[in-house]
């Protein structure tokens, strides 16, 4: 099965940016809709954004619509997250998920089977 680990988290000022990856082995990530989810303080896991096996389609959550890219290279078998103009309430535990592939792409954590550990992201004001 896929064994998911995110990098690049880290601390920075409100208008910064991050890029966080998430390095697949095992089966290549073609097969699989991959997504970002986040959990913050106080708060409820949400989704972020999820990118079809194909690459064909995208979702975004409203929060991070025009600020953040979902992208997914295949040869490197790694997921990112451009993350631009942070703000303080995008302070996150971020994690990287992998399901089969479907028509269908969803961003509810529960149809999630495989997950990375996590990557800690700090914005401050």
């Amino acid at each position: 099965q896929v064994h998911l680990v995110e990098s690049g988290g880290g601390s920075v000022q409100a208008g910064g940016s991050l890029n966080v990856s998430c390095a697949a082995s095992g089966y290549t990530i073609t097969e699989y809709e991959m997504a970002w989810f986040r959990r913050g303080p106080g708060k409820e896991r949400e989704g972020v954004a999820t990118i079809a096996h194909d690459n064909s389609r995208t979702i975004y959550s409203d929060s991070v619509e025009g600020r953040f890219t979902i992208s997914k290279d295949n040869a490197k078998n790694t997921l990112y997250l451009q993350m631009n103009n942070l703000q303080p309430e995008d302070t996150a535990m971020y994690y990287c998920a992998a399901k089969r592939g479907t028509v269908f792409l969803s961003l509810v954590p529960e149809q999630y089977n495989t997950w990375g550990q996590g990557t800690q992201v700090t914005v401050s004001s």
